[in-house]
């Protein structure tokens, strides 16, 4: 019991760290853009992110819990390995003010887990190729939403006064809640996944099925996290990539919710800075190629594409440190 305590305690500092992360994602468009203060979005955001995990079911727990490794090869030290794994990564990234992935960290720690302790043999290609597929496609979705969605919004305010603004503001508050919905409800089921592993490795229950109390305590740590706010990353989503106006920020918000949203629903682990991100870099470019700042985008997407590996190559160091201080059999 003292070790499932831990594992829950441990399983939510990285849900925590993934809001904290995350709360840029959520609020950057809408405190740019001048609609609301940093406050007011962090608090507004919580309270649909603690909402969400309710609302959109547990198919991304499942892909995360069962679909990527061999369940029958998951031990403690393994789930551990892949927890610390991907907190370290996340601050390294929060630190240097890069918005990288929560979702992408927490894959790679769970490889690099398995293969240091079992070999390649034991991940599951199948499972592995969705997720990735997924986790690369989002973005360039995201991207051809933002860009598009926006064009269309420009044409169809192309005869506006400067009021039109106004509406676009109002606009922001609801979706920006559909983003935070859409983000509670696919982020927190990463740490519920990882938690119900630890169940079924502790015979505490057979079945990989997300019990009540798990999405409680999941919703109620990434809440927190998000009302902790990313101020660094805050300032690199919301001012760095691309100049937001209220049009670009309801843009942005709506397009990136309604992939979320969707990858939610068919159980894939999208990464919610990858969307948001791609999706200001879409809008940004529907405006004007020149307005984007591409040297932020590049350095972005160097943290994107070192996630996976970083966090499996941490994962696996913390899985030999594990063994190094408890032994083989220490759980």
């Amino acid at each position: 019991m003292e070790v499932l305590i831990v594992l829950i305690i441990v399983a939510l500092i990285f849900d925590y760290i993934n809001g904290f992360n995350d709360s840029a994602n959520i609020v950057a468009t809408i405190v740019s853009s001048r609609v609301m203060s940093i406050q007011s979005a962090l608090i507004l955001a919580s309270v649909a992110e603690l909402i969400g995990p309710f609302l959109l079911g547990t198919a991304v727990a499942k892909t995360i819990g069962s679909d990527i490794i061999d369940p029958a090869c998951i031990n403690l030290k393994i789930i551990f390995a892949a927890l610390i794994g991907a907190i370290i990564w996340d601050l390294i990234t929060w630190f240097f003010g890069f918005p990288s992935s929560s979702s992408h960290a927490l894959i790679g720690g769970l490889v690099g887990g398995v293969i240091i302790s079992f070999g390649i043999e034991k991940i599951n290609l199948r499972g592995i190729l969705k997720v990735v597929l997924i986790l690369f496609s989002s973005p360039i979705i995201g991207f051809l939403v933002g860009f598009v969605f926006t064009k269309i919004l420009y044409r169809l305010t192309i005869n506006a006064t400067p009021k039109i603004n106004n509406i676009f503001k109002s606009l922001q508050v609801f979706s920006s809640t559909f983003l935070a919905l859409s983000h509670g409800g696919n982020d927190a089921q990463k740490t519920m996944g990882i938690i119900t592993m630890g169940l079924v490795v502790l015979k505490i229950q057979n079945n990989f099925v997300v019990p009540t109390w798990v999405i409680l305590i999941c919703a109620i740590a990434l809440a927190l996290g998000i009302a902790s706010g990313g101020l660094r990353i805050i300032k690199t989503v919301g001012t760095k990539i691309f100049k937001i106006k209220p049009i670009h920020g309801f843009s942005v918000q709506f397009s990136s919710s309604l992939v979320i949203l969707i990858a939610a629903l068919i159980g894939g682990p999208v990464s919610t800075t990858h969307v948001v991100s791609s999706s200001v870099v879409g809008v940004g470019s529907s405006v004007s190629l020149s307005k984007v700042r591409w040297t932020v985008v590049t350095d972005i997407l160097l943290a994107w594409f070192l996630t996976l590996p970083a966090s499996a190559l941490i994962s696996a160091l913390s899985y030999k440190i594990i063994i190094l201080i408890g032994g083989r059999n220490v759980f």
